[in-house]
C-alpha cells in the first residue's frame, strides 16, 4: 500500500451535510478536486491537469454516509497507464475507524510523455475497490425534462477558472430536488414521510468546460425503476450552442430517515416516476 499517498485530510461540518442527514455529494466532489491536484503534483502531471482540455471520467462508489463532525482523509494513487491515458484512484477513509467510506476511480483521457510514463509506471498501486459496471446512457433525449439552468458564479470556479467539479454536482444535486417534485416528492412529503434520497453510486463524464457567466442548461430523465431505487441520468449543455459539458449517472434509494434504510416507493410516487423513464 505504499503506492498510495495522502493528499486530503479534514471534516464535515454540519452546514455541508444535506436533507438525508449526511455529506452531501457535492462537498465529497469539492474535496476530491483537491486530492486529484495533489496528485497530480505528486506524480508530475500538475500542469497538465490545470491547462484541462482532456475528457475526465470518475466513478464512485459510497460505502457508507458520513455525517456532521466525522472526520477523514483521501488517499489517492495512479492505478494504470494505457494507449487512451492515465487511470486514478482515490479512496476517501473514516479517520476513526480507518473504513474506505468512498471508492472513487477516475480516468483521464490524455496523451503521456515517455518520460511520464516512466515515472508514473513505477509506482502503480493496486485497486481493491468495487469495479465500475459501465451502464449505458439513454440513446432518446427528447424524454428528459428541464431540471437545473443557471450562470457559473464566480464562487464556482476551480484554479483554473472553469466550472468546477464540485459547482457541477451542486447543480445535478438542485436538478435532483426537481426530479423528485415531478415524482411527487416535494419537501412537504419527504419532510411528512421522513424520506430522502440516498445516493450510493455516481459515474460523471467531463467532456467540456464553463467559464465564468457562461450559461448551462441540465436535463434529466429516469434509466432504471426499482423497488426502492433509482437511477437517474442528467445532461448539462450550453445553451447556446447544445453542447455537451458533463453527464452524470446517479443510482440511489427511497431512503427511510428513521430506519437508515431504503423503503419502497409508494405507488403514487412510482406511477410519476415511470412518466420520467426515458431509454
Amino acid at each position: 500500500m505504499t503506492q498510495w499517498i495522502e493528499t486530503y485530510r479534514g471534516a464535515v461540518p454540519p452546514w455541508q451535510c444535506d436533507t438525508t442527514e449526511h455529506f452531501t455529494v457535492a462537498y465529497y466532489a469539492d474535496r476530491l478536486e483537491e486530492a486529484e491536484t495533489s496528485l497530480a503534483d505528486a506524480i508530475g502531471l500538475g500542469d497538465r491537469h490545470r491547462a484541462g482540455g482532456f475528457v475526465r471520467r470518475i466513478d464512485l462508489r459510497y460505502a457508507r454516509e458520513l455525517r456532521a463532525g466525522a472526520a477523514f482523509h483521501i488517499v489517492s494513487a495512479p492505478l494504470g497507464i494505457d494507449d487512451a491515458g492515465l487511470r486514478l484512484g482515490h479512496r476517501v477513509i473514516d479517520s476513526g475507524s480507518g473504513e474506505t467510506v468512498t471508492w472513487a476511480d477516475e480516468y483521464w483521457e490524455t496523451s503521456l510523455s515517455p518520460e511520464q510514463r516512466a515515472g508514473i509506471g513505477g509506482r502503480l498501486a493496486t485497486w481493491e475497490g468495487p469495479i465500475a459496471e459501465q451502464r449505458a446512457d439513454p440513446v432518446a433525449t427528447d424524454g428528459l425534462v428541464q431540471t437545473a439552468c443557471g450562470r457559473v458564479r464566480t464562487a464556482d470556479l476551480d484554479a483554473t477558472g472553469h466550472f468546477s467539479l464540485s459547482g457541477m454536482v451542486h447543480r445535478f444535486s438542485s436538478a435532483n430536488a426537481h426530479a423528485a417534485v415531478a415524482m411527487g416528492m416535494d419537501t412537504a412529503y419527504m419532510q411528512r414521510n421522513r424520506r430522502g434520497f440516498s445516493t450510493f453510486e455516481m459515474a460523471l463524464k467531463i467532456s467540456g468546460a464553463l467559464r465564468l457567466d457562461d450559461p448551462y442548461l441540465v436535463e434529466t430523465g429516469i434509466a432504471h425503476l426499482g423497488n426502492s431505487s433509482l437511477r437517474l441520468v442528467h445532461r448539462m449543455t450550453d445553451p447556446r450552442t447544445g453542447a455537451v459539458i458533463a453527464r452524470l449517472g446517479q443510482f440511489g434509494v427511497n431512503l427511510d430517515l428513521d430506519a437508515r434504510r431504503p423503503a419502497r416507493w409508494s405507488d403514487e410516487v412510482r406511477e410519476k416516476a415511470a412518466a420520467l423513464l426515458v431509454v
